[in-house]
């Protein structure tokens, strides 16, 4: 095998061992990978770019992952039973300084019909052409609330979050993409899911904010199946197009908020942190013989979190497989003794080189360049001035917003200082990014002085050169430009046989 050749198949090694994170946070952790429903898959954080909107911060938190869009005919609802939560950390101690509570209810309308003179309940969610915040068709209504807590998250009652037009405190969360038919054309429900995007006042806030919560298109993007075929693809290929986008068939379940800056970071530091959690109750009791949909279950004592997600990758890649539920289960302050070593480190490069000499791992121990990406941010960029180290999606809210025509994929690597890892918008290639910080790529970017001051020079990363890709690779283009950013969910009538190879926005 000649030496570049050597070079490929190490390459190849770090896609397959890391397979487990290609997916972003997709089924990362052998409990979650059972409860889809409270499953974090994705969080983005950034300076929102829709025109006039620059003075506040978008978060998007996906859930339920690998969502067909014919999944009837209950689709994909959140659980009720269940606590979705947006923390923020606004000082950099690695604690939640503001957190947004989301909790959700399903309420039955069901339509029976008359057969044979009796009336019989209809099987399907809806019973006819759906239009409206929750029209007379839906046979299900489900909706939800927001409470705001500052502090610890259990440290005090929340503070509900009301709609700006009449100040309700329940929102009506649009049903799934059933199909076509249902919505009264192919545009019918875009339609239909804008009428939920709701102007808010958040306790504590001077400006309003906007919410919605509902299925989008999945904004992951991935050669997940040739990944699984034995890594059938060229890492040093081309970077666009290379391959098809796995998920492109897929939809997922998004919890959207647009928040004034003054608001998430209201002192003198402008660096924010963020994660998402979700939680259940520590018992359940099932029912046998339930009488209706809410007499299936009981849930009582203490939340439970069962899902953590803040940076992309990071369970996947990093944490090791006997500890991934337990990273799920922790707090971003307690990160320096849980996980360190797994930072410092990591295995990864290590079994590359182990199997394929001629791919080198970095040699700088401990992996600082790491700890800078995974625990800190990077110094200038998106680190706190008194940063304690934990894990989380940091954002320097100080920073220009650039436009969606020109963004760059690859962020900070490429000069584009409002792209991950200072935050993560839609587009950002956080698959490639990730696999090249894994081999080294900060250490190579640093230059002979260290300039980005992560501990690594390029000479300790032989291969933090190399540009690894999947193939796969979206721009801003194939994303909205207006809150919430993420595409309209694929219909239940949709046709993967017919639109194989095809990129949807």
């Amino acid at each position: 095998m000649t030496t570049k050749l050597k070079y490929i198949s190490g390459a190849c090694v770090l896609l397959a061992v890391a397979s487990s994170a290609f997916a972003s946070s997709h089924r990362e952790a052998p409990f979650i990978a059972g409860n889809p429903k409270v499953d974090a898959t994705d969080l983005y954080m950034f300076r929102s770019y829709e025109t006039g909107r620059q003075d506040f911060v978008t978060i998007l938190a996906n859930y339920q992952p690998f969502q067909d869009p014919q999944g009837g005919p209950n689709f994909y609802m959140f659980d009720p039973s269940a606590l979705y939560e947006i923390h923020v950390d606004n000082v950099g101690d690695a604690v939640e300084h503001l957190t947004f509570q989301f909790r959700f209810k399903n309420t039955s309308k069901a339509t029976a019909l008359t057969v044979g003179g009796k009336a019989v309940k209809i099987p399907l969610i809806n019973s006819g052409v759906i239009s409206g915040v929750n029209p007379a068709a839906l046979n299900v209504r489900e909706t939800f609330t927001i409470d705001v807590v500052r502090g610890g998250r259990r440290a005090t009652g929340g503070s509900k979050v009301t709609n700006a037009s009449g100040g309700a405190t329940v929102f009506d969360k649009p049903v799934d993409n059933i199909g076509d038919k249902a919505f009264g054309g192919a545009t019918g429900y875009a339609t239909y899911a804008n009428q939920h995007i709701y102007n808010v006042n958040i306790p504590g806030c001077a400006t309003p904010g906007r919410v919605f919560v509902g299925q989008r298109k999945e904004s992951f993007y991935i050669a997940v199946g040739k990944i699984f075929d034995l890594f059938n693809l060229n890492p040093l290929g081309p970077e666009v197009g290379g391959n098809n986008n796995d998920l492109e068939g897929k939809n997922i379940s998004t919890l959207a908020m647009e928040v004034p800056i003054t608001c998430l970071a209201p002192g003198t530091e402008k660096v924010i942190g963020a994660f998402t959690t979700a939680s259940l109750r520590q018992g359940r009791l099932l029912n046998g013989s339930p009488r209706d949909r809410d007499d299936v279950a009981r849930h009582g004592g203490a939340w439970t979190q069962v899902s953590r997600l803040g940076m992309p990758l990071v369970n996947e890649v990093v944490i090791g497989i006997d500890d991934k539920d337990k990273f799920n289960a922790s707090k971003p302050k307690n990160d320096g003794t849980n996980f360190a070593d797994y930072v410092t480190n990591p295995v990864l490069p290590a079994l590359i080189e182990s199997l394929f000499p001629s791919a080198k791992a970095p040699t700088n121990f401990p992996r600082t360049d790491l700890v800078t990406v995974f625990l800190k941010g990077i110094k200038g960029v998106n680190q706190p001035a008194n940063v304690v180290a934990s894990e989380m999606l940091r954002l320097n809210t100080a920073t220009p917003v650039v436009a969606a025509a020109s963004q760059n994929p690859l962020g900070v690597a490429a000069g584009d200082l409002a792209g991950f890892p200072n935050g993560r918008r839609p587009a950002d290639d956080v698959v490639d990014l990730s696999i090249r910080v894994a081999m080294g790529a900060l250490c190579v970017l640093t230059g002979s002085t260290d300039t980005l001051q992560v501990g690594c020079k390029p000479a300790d990363a032989p291969a933090g050169g190399l540009a690894l890709t999947d193939g796969v690779r979206k721009t801003a283009a194939n994303y909205g430009v207006t809150f919430p950013y993420l595409t309209t969910p694929l219909p239940g009538n949709f046709n993967p046989a017919a639109a194989a190879g095809t990129t949807y926005p």
